[in-house]
């Protein structure tokens, strides 16, 4: 039988807020700092830009970009420039100007809306922007400092060119592009992943249904809302009718205060966000009164800030993901049997990858010949991924795509080993594995053991030269404050918790360079460790 209208409809986000605006009209569905906007307002402004956005000029499929923080009008661009049948690209805002300017040449954007605090991230390289035709200063008036405002309007302004009557969708096919993530661009240009309305529609149901959110949980928002499009949030809190809780900045003790004042109920990011709470001053202020849960992802966490998050009363699911993956694929699924263990214990098979999402289909771990590595423990194999969950492809990019998708499946370039239980643990970036000797050294498990010293905040572990082994570890590290250690001490720890051949040769203590998401860029610190050296890894 064909398709019929009557039980047949197009899977998109935008149908989420037409829902939460009819059942949770005059409940809270933004916070941002001294104000409140309910589904009603919000959905008020939403027709507003949308139709401001149609007023304007914008043609279906244009790509409409926005540089600003996780602030209302990042939230409202999610359902309104799709809403005028635009796509939207949220661009990361610690990029440099040249990379923001690649970005926008490249998506060919015709529309950028600005938050004035970045505006010189944008004025230094104007004229050389291809596409854009307008753009629109985001005015942020609950700050102090708002930067200098471009020749243009503001976005208030813009808002009022529009009416707040509903606009019907012109979407024509649910896998039509909704959004373009660009990826960080370690190994040469950003490359735009493309999402579709069906996959961030099933996506944000999948983050919403595997954290247990309802229309009473409360979001914080210290995952940037550009990264994956927060990783769908921006769209699964509404669907459910919770409520954003928006933070321009992340601070500690902000973090700490809202969790108390606001009863925020879940937050996401990666273990460097958990580290930074874990030892700020502020979380010993932290009393819980209600159960808090928080997804983390980016880089494996360690057991050891996963016990220390559990023993805070922090609740921790650790999900896996890339940009390509719409952010997470899999979550390491608690079980029940697993409760009784010993703190410890539980923290170290939380610190797994664990299977796909309920909705994202498969993930494999496989060898060079895409055949199923043994599930061992040990061996190890690349992950690959298909499913629902799975980008379109690299915008304007089909070489790129067929090799991300050779052989059917999305290749990740991440290692791993899969567990006889079926959960699957990463154990490096395969551009990260260190082989020495012919020997591989995972850098995570490494990791893993120079975290357990009390003195370490951070660590990063790469692979330098060898003229006799060809690679050996050597580990960056940040110290906690007011802490003191030797790189001699370092290595003793670690000879006494590995083996021989995986200790760290060296030992360097910096403040680790980073990703806007908290990921380490460790292709920084391999530069220059391999600076005259044919062989570069990257």
């Amino acid at each position: 039988m064909s398709k019929h209208k009557v039980s047949y409809q197009f899977l998109t986000p935008q149908s989420f807020l037409e829902r939460s605006v009819g059942a949770f009209a005059d409940k809270d569905a933004i916070v941002y700092r001294s104000s409140r906007w309910t589904y009603a307002q919000f959905a008020t402004r939403v027709n507003q830009l949308a139709n401001a956005l149609k007023n304007w000029g914008l043609q279906k499929g244009d790509r409409v970009a926005f540089l600003c923080p996780n602030i209302p009008p990042m939230l409202e661009a999610h359902f309104g420039v799709p809403l005028a049948g635009g796509v939207l690209v949220a661009i990361n805002i610690r990029l440099a100007a040249k990379d923001i300017c690649y970005i926008l040449n490249n998506c060919g954007a015709r529309l950028l809306f600005v938050d004035t605090e970045l505006s010189h991230l944008v004025a230094s390289v104007r004229d050389d922007l291809e596409t854009v035709e307008e753009i629109i200063n985001i005015v942020d008036t609950q700050i102090e400092t708002t930067g200098e405002k471009l020749p243009g309007t503001d976005y208030e302004t813009f808002l009022t060119t529009g009416t707040s009557d509903p606009l019907p969708s012109s979407l024509t096919d649910e896998n039509e592009p909704i959004s373009i993530n660009y990826t960080s661009g370690t190994s040469g240009q950003p490359k735009g992943v493309v999402y579709t309305h069906r996959g961030t529609y099933l996506n944000a149901l999948g983050e919403v249904l595997e954290l247990g959110m309802n229309n009473n949980s409360i979001y914080l928002w210290t995952l940037p809302m550009f990264h994956c499009n927060g990783w769908c949030f921006t769209w699964g809190v509404v669907a459910v009718g919770g409520t954003h809780i928006c933070m321009r900045k992340f601070f500690p003790n902000t973090v700490v205060s809202l969790i108390m004042d606001e009863g925020v109920t879940h937050f996401c990011g990666s273990p460097t966000i958990l580290i930074a709470l874990a030892n700020d001053r502020a979380i010993k202020k932290l009393q819980l009164s209600h159960p808090l849960r928080v997804a983390t992802a980016g880089a494996p966490p360690s057991p050891t800030i996963i016990q220390t998050m559990e023993e805070l009363g922090i609740d921790i699911t650790h999900v896996y993901g890339l940009t390509e993956t719409y952010g997470p694929h899999s979550v390491c699924e608690w079980q029940a049997p697993w409760d009784d263990l010993p703190m410890a214990e539980r923290a170290k098979l939380k610190a797994r990858q664990g299977v796909p999402y309920i909705h994202a289909a498969q993930m494999r771990v496989v060898d060079k010949d895409m055949q199923d590595i043994p599930a061992d423990g040990e061996t190890m194999g690349e992950v690959v991924m298909r499913g629902n969950n799975v980008m379109q492809g690299y915008f304007n990019d089909p070489e790129a795509t067929e090799l991300a998708f050779r052989g059917g499946w999305f290749h990740s370039g991440d290692l791993a080993v899969m567990y006889p239980d079926g959960y699957m643990e990463l154990r490096d970036r395969a551009k990260d594995i260190i082989i020495s000797s012919g020997t591989n050294i995972s850098t995570i498990e490494v990791e893993r053991v120079i975290y357990k010293h009390p003195a370490v905040l951070e660590v990063a572990v790469i692979a330098i030269p060898d003229e006799k082994r060809g690679e050996v570890p050597k580990a960056f590290v940040t110290l906690k404050p007011d802490e003191s250690v030797t790189g001699a001490e370092i290595i003793d720890f670690c000879r006494q918790n590995l083996a021989q051949f995986k200790v760290p040769k060296a030992v360097e203590f910096i403040e680790l360079p980073k990703t806007a998401t908290g990921k380490v860029q460790k292709y920084l610190l391999r530069e220059k460790e391999w600076v005259g050296y044919e062989k570069r890894i990257h």
